[in-house]
C-alpha cells in the first residue's frame, strides 16, 4: 500500500504535473538521478518575503521551522527561529549547512550540506557529500503571491543494500520533515506579509 498510494503522493506532494516535469536549476548536477522528488506550496506572500526564511536553514542558524520536538527526539540540536535574523542573511557559495550538530552521534553523507549555488532572491542548491542536491526555488506569481519549490535528486545508489535502506527508513521521514520546513516557511512568510 505504501509503494502504490502513499509513495507516489508524497514524492511530488503539492507539485503539479508541469512543475515535476519541468527543468529547474541544478537539475544538470545530477543530470541522471536514480530518485527525484519535487514539492511545492503557495506562499501568499511576495518572493523577497520568503526568499530571507530560506536563506537562514540550517543548524546552528535559523533551523527547518518543522517539528522541533522531532528533530530533537534525535539530538539533532534544532531551535527553529520566529523572525528574520540579519546576520544569517550572508550565504555564499562554498558554505556548509549543517543538518545536525557537529558532534552528531551519526555522520552521514548529508550530516552538513554545501551551497552550491545561490540565486539570490529565487534559487539556492545546496549538494550533499553524496553528491545529491536539494534545491530550493522560488516562483513570483504575482506580487503577493509566490510558488515554493523543493526538489531533492539523488545521484545512482551504490548498492541495492543502500537503496532499500533509504526506502525503508529514510523517504517517509525525510518527506513529513520536508513538508513540516515547506509549511513553516509558508507560515513564517504569510505572517510578516
Amino acid at each position: 500500500m505504501y509503494h502504490f498510494l502513499l509513495r507516489p503522493w508524497h514524492r511530488r506532494w503539492g507539485a503539479s504535473g508541469d512543475e515535476v516535469n519541468r527543468h529547474l536549476p541544478g537539475d544538470e548536477i545530477v543530470p541522471e538521478p536514480s530518485d527525484e522528488t519535487t514539492r511545492a506550496v503557495t506562499v501568499e506572500a511576495p518572493s523577497e518575503e520568503v526568499w530571507p526564511w530560506i536563506v537562514q536553514l540550517g543548524q546552528g542558524r535559523g533551523g527547518f521551522y518543522s517539528y522541533t520536538w522531532l528533530e530533537n527526539l534525535f539530538g539533532a540540536d534544532i531551535h527553529n527561529v520566529d523572525r528574520i535574523v540579519p546576520e544569517l542573511q550572508e550565504l555564499q557559495e562554498g558554505d556548509s549547512i549543517r543538518m545536525v550538530r557537529e558532534d552528531y552521534w551519526l555522520q552521514s553523507s548529508v550530516t552538513s550540506m554545501t551551497v552550491e549555488r545561490i540565486d539570490s532572491g529565487r534559487t539556492l542548491i545546496l549538494q550533499g557529500h553524496d553528491g545529491g542536491i536539494w534545491t530550493f526555488h522560488l516562483d513570483p506569481i504575482d506580487d503577493d503571491t509566490t510558488r515554493f519549490l523543493v526538489r531533492g535528486r539523488k545521484p545512482e545508489t551504490r548498492s541495492a543494500v543502500g537503496y532499500a535502506l533509504r526506502y525503508l527508513t529514510y523517504e517517509l521521514p525525510h518527506f513529513i520533515m520536508e513538508r513540516g520546513m515547506m509549511l513553516g516557511i509558508k507560515s513564517r512568510a504569510e505572517h510578516d506579509s
